[in-house]
This record gives C-alpha cells, sequence and structure tokens, in this order.
C-alpha cells in the first residue's frame, strides 16, 4: 500500500460499530471505506465483552435451571470445558475471520493507529512501516470505543478489567469486585460460579443504578444467595499490594490485594476487579489538530437531537462508546446503520431514510435472575410527564404458566409503564428466567407507539412467558385499555 490513500469515508475502529458504518455507507451507493484498527478487527464485543462474557454465563445459566427444575440429573460444571468454550467463541483471539469478511464487503483494513492531522485526513502509525495517510473524500468516523475508567488509588495495584474477568485463564480463590453495574454484576455470577469467593464493594446504596429498584434488589438477593459477599455504601481510600505485576490476560497480577474503606475495614483477596465504569477513548484520536477536544466532541453529540446527530463537522461523525451515547454494542450498531446510510445517501444525493423522533435503549443484563429494561423506568417516567399522567403495573413471573414452567422455583417480577395521554407504553422491565427474550416485543410497541388497546389482540401463545403481556395489560384500569 503506497503512502497515500484516498476513501470516500475513513474510519477510526474496526470494533461491530465501525463496521456496521463502513458496510451502511458502502452498500448499494458505489462509495469506498477503510477501517483503521490497533488491535482485533471485531473489537471489545468480539473479544473481550459480550461475546465471551455470554459464552461463560450461558452454560452456568443452563446449569442453574436444571438444577432446578424436577426430574432432571444435578449437573455438573467443568471449568476447563466452560473456558475452552470462551476460547472457541472468542475465536482464540484470532481476528482472520472478521478480516476476512470486512474485504468480502469490499472494505480495506489498515493495521494500525489512527489520528486525524487536519481536515478529512488521517495519519496511520504501523508497526515496523512508515506512516500512511488517508483522505477522505464525504467523511472520517471516530468509532474507537471506550477504555475502562481507573481511578486512584487503585492503578499501581495492576487490577484486572473486565477484558481480564472476560478471558480469565487463573480462577483467584478470593476475588474482590470493586463496582455495582452490569460489569461488575454478571463477573460476580461467572467468577462465583467458577469457583472464586467473590466480595462485592458497591459505593452506591444498590446494585444496577439504571434499573428499576425491584431489579437491583432480585440480583442483589440471588448473588448473596449464591454466595457472593455484597457489601453496599462501601468508599474504598486505599489499596495496596506486594508484587503487583501485569502477567498477561486474565493471569493473577501479583501478590495479596488489601483494600481499605472509610470505616478502617480491610478486605483481603488475591485479585481485584475494577468495574468502575468506561470513558470514550477520545485520548489520542487527533481532535486537537482540527479544533476540537473530548468534550466538546461529546457536548455535540448529546446536545444533538435532529438528523445531525453524531456529526460534529460537515465530515467528522462519532458513533458508538466514542460518542458518549449509551455503551452498549447494540446501540453503537443501530445508530452506525442509521448514520451509515445517512453517509451514503448525502454523498450519492438520494432521500435519506426517515427515522423516529426517539429510539428507546433497550438493556439486557444476563445475572441469574436476569434483568431487562427498555425505555423509561417508573421514576423518569413521572419525572417527565408527572405523576398524575403515568400507570405502572407489576405482576409476579410466575403469573403465567408458560413462565412458571421455566423453573420449579421460579421467581421475578414483570412490569409495564404506560404513559396516560398517548395510551402507550413508555417503559418495561423484566426480571426472571430467560427474562431478555422478553424485551424485544416491548422495544417494538415502544418505538411503535402501539396504544395498549392494540396491544391487547396481540394474543400471545400458551403456555410461554409472553403471556406475561397478557397479565400486564390486564392490570391497567379499564379506561386505558379501550
Amino acid at each position: 500500500m503506497s503512502a497515500d490513500q484516498t476513501y470516500d469515508v475513513v474510519v477510526l475502529g474496526g470494533g461491530p460499530v465501525g463496521e456496521n458504518i463502513a458496510q451502511y455507507a458502502t452498500e448499494d451507493s458505489g462509495l469506498t471505506a477503510v477501517l483503521v484498527e490497533r488491535e482485533l478487527v471485531g473489537g471489545e464485543c468480539s473479544y473481550y465483552a459480550c461475546m465471551p462474557s455470554k459464552a461463560l454465563l450461558r452454560p452456568i445459566e443452563v446449569a442453574s435451571t436444571a438444577a432446578h427444575l424436577g426430574g432432571v440429573a444435578r449437573p455438573h460444571l467443568d471449568v476447563t470445558a466452560l473456558l475452552a468454550r470462551r476460547d472457541e467463541w472468542v475465536s482464540h483471539y484470532d481476528d482472520s475471520g472478521q478480516v476476512d469478511w470486512a474485504e468480502g464487503a469490499g472494505i480495506d483494513v489498515v493495521r494500525g493507529h489512527g489520528r486525524i492531522t487536519g481536515s478529512r485526513t488521517v495519519e496511520v502509525a504501523r508497526e515496523g512501516q512508515a506512516p500512511l495517510v488517508l483522505h477522505a473524500r464525504h467523511a472520517v468516523v471516530i468509532a474507537t470505543g471506550s477504555s475502562p475508567v481507573v481511578p486512584e488509588p487503585y492503578a499501581a495495584a495492576q487490577p484486572w478489567g473486565s477484558r481480564d474477568a472476560t478471558g480469565v485463564v487463573e480462577v483467584p480463590e478470593r476475588l474482590v469486585i470493586v463496582g455495582g453495574g452490569v460489569v461488575a454484576c454478571e463477573a460476580a455470577t461467572w467468577m462465583a460460579a467458577l469457583g472464586s469467593r467473590v466480595t462485592m464493594l458497591v459505593r452506591g446504596d444498590r446494585l444496577l443504578g439504571g434499573a428499576e429498584p425491584f431489579a437491583s434488589d432480585a440480583v442483589l438477593e440471588a448473588l448473596r444467595g449464591a454466595g457472593v459477599d455484597v457489601r453496599l455504601g462501601v468508599e474504598v481510600t486505599e489499596c495496596r499490594r506486594d508484587d503487583a505485576e501485569d502477567t498477561g490476560l486474565g493471569r493473577v497480577h501479583g501478590g495479596t490485594v488489601r483494600l481499605i474503606n472509610g470505616e478502617a475495614e480491610e478486605v483481603v483477596a488475591d485479585e481485584l476487579l475494577l468495574a468502575t465504569g468506561r470513558r470514550p477513548r477520545l485520548d489520542d484520536v487527533g481532535l486537537e489538530t482540527v479544533g476540537l477536544d473530548a468534550d466538546a466532541l461529546l457536548r455535540h453529540t448529546s446536545s444533538s437531537s435532529d438528523g445531525s446527530r453524531g456529526e460534529v463537522l460537515d465530515w467528522l461523525l462519532a458513533v458508538g462508546d466514542a460518542s458518549g451515547e449509551a455503551p452498549l454494542t447494540h446501540w453503537g450498531k443501530y445508530r452506525a446503520r442509521v448514520l451509515g446510510q445517512r453517509l451514503a445517501a448525502r454523498a450519492t444525493g438520494a432521500e435519506p431514510e426517515p427515522e423516529p423522533d426517539e429510539v428507546p435503549v433497550p438493556q439486557v443484563v444476563f445475572t441469574d435472575p436476569q434483568v431487562a429494561w427498555v425505555g423509561l423506568t417508573a421514576a423518569q417516567a413521572r419525572e417527565r410527564y408527572g405523576e398524575a399522567e403515568v400507570e405502572v403495573v407489576e405482576v409476579p413471573f410466575t403469573g403465567a404458566a408458560g413462565a412458571a414452567l421455566l423453573r420449579d422455583d421460579a421467581s421475578g417480577t414483570a412490569s409495564l409503564v404506560v404513559d396516560r395521554a398517548s395510551r402507550t407504553v413508555v417503559g418495561a422491565t423484566f426480571v426472571g428466567p430467560d427474562a431478555g427474550e422478553l424485551l424485544h416485543a416491548a422495544t417494538i410497541a415502544i418505538t411503535g407507539r402501539v396504544p395498549v388497546s392494540v396491544l391487547r389482540h396481540a394474543v400471545p401463545s400458551y403456555p410461554t412467558a409472553s403471556e406475561l403481556w397478557l397479565r400486564l395489560l390486564e392490570e391497567l384500569p379499564r379506561d386505558l385499555r379501550r
């Protein structure tokens, strides 16, 4: 490849979001695109997040389900085989399949670290080779993802991050997890199942702060029931570790870890997993060369609500985690599809596809029980519409025969949040076995603004967990169902 190349679209980041925007920008448009990736093509999701975590969690969930069904012998969890399954799902950290897909779709791949050096220009630093300069006719897209936040006093202790947790090779006898969000709760689930004695130190007063309180309570009870020591309202003030060393992905990073909280209580562990959040990876993409900084980019992305959302200059886009929007693979891919099609339409003079005014963000937490929600929580809806304009209904997860059949001791809660003025669902939460499989119906109902009077005519099959929809709709006041 020569020292200078020109494409219609240059994408910084070869994860799912970068792949999607390149695909949708070039598909049937005649445009060209290149992905610039310094690590593995396929990104965090494919190797260090969604795929390996679910590869670990699904067998654990199946084993737990089988242990709670009469007529099934108690299952045995084979740790070696489970980790081997994880390795298969991450392709043994080999991205050749992802590269083949990109090239098969007509998208070039450049290995190296890309930085913006001027208008529509990116320079790629390549190991052992001269820098490569890429020019973009239409757009440069920042799809660099996010990085874990490592606050003081943890940095010197070489703590595990989420990559180490999903890539676990050496299972620590004692593991302390700092954090109470999705990564912390899911990692506690699989690490406890793998044999670690897990302690969670949570600064807030509940787990999963973005979910409904009843969902937080259910996960807390389940983790404690699985032997996880969950401590709420803990502020760590000191972290000490002897012989801290980066020994490699998923391996114990040194000697004993000692954490001190504000009450001078000490927690001792063999490894520390830090799950205190992530931030957009924007520290070295060259924003300053075009008069921007990370704060300016994120302010624009979060404040724009019209068709220009995600566009900072007329040639610069940010998408996925790097944009500061919801740090979820499926959301980033959705935004990439929208922006990619918009890029293609603008470049070719075509009419862009229409979009809804507001699209809800769904999320599933693969704990045991699963937690799934979309749209507004009850508190958020009341703040937006007013107390009198919001109707909230809840039913037990076992209120449907199909849901009760999933486990002999199935439990959980299903909830709908309804706007009385429009008579539409604006939020939904499901907590229970396989709850994530119920979520898409709620996402469709909210996105399509389907009145509850119409939803009542969507007949759920018997006996399935989807009968919960019928139970929820029946709980609504009669005036909303007409």
